[in-house]
């Protein structure tokens, strides 16, 4: 058992860079996303619909890592904004079926500059483009591995 006090220092967590560079990237997205009147999370769901839409809330739920109790409330201010519509699913009802209305398949073309300009808020010399990319896949990587192991428990 380890009884070293430092290790339950602040810069000694692995969890606080995560946490921390997600909620700086999340706010460098936030300017970007208010321009087209949506937030951080419906952008998130907006992504997995221009991808393949018509999908159910435990499949979006599933994607973006939110509980669809949290998700639900997300969804119907979309829908209430004209972005989805929201459907009962006809093989199973209690499936509820969540397909882009016209303006929300148009937001994508809107969109398209956004993960471009993250990117170049990125770089920098201290940090190469190379090195964000590779951060995503390990973070990616272990999102994966975190999950599976979630599910398990």
């Amino acid at each position: 058992m380890n009884k070293n006090p430092e290790t339950l220092w602040l810069e000694n967590q692995i969890c606080f860079p995560i946490y921390a560079a997600s909620r700086m990237v999340t706010k460098l997205y936030t300017p970007l996303l208010s321009q087209l009147d949506i937030t951080y999370p419906q952008y998130l769901v907006l992504l997995v619909l221009w991808k393949q839409d018509q999908r159910t809330v435990s499949e979006i739920s599933q994607q973006i890592h939110l509980e669809s109790n949290t998700l639900t409330p997300i969804l119907k201010r979309m829908q209430a904004k004209g972005l989805l519509e929201r459907k009962r699913s006809e093989k199973d009802e209690r499936s509820v079926v969540i397909s882009l209305t016209k303006k929300g398949k148009a937001l994508q073309k809107e969109a398209l500059c956004i993960p471009e300009k993250i990117v170049e808020q990125f770089g920098s010399e201290q940090v190469k483009t190379e090195e964000i990319h590779q951060l995503k896949d390990t973070l990616t990587k272990l999102t994966e591995l975190l999950g599976n192991k979630l599910e398990a428990v």
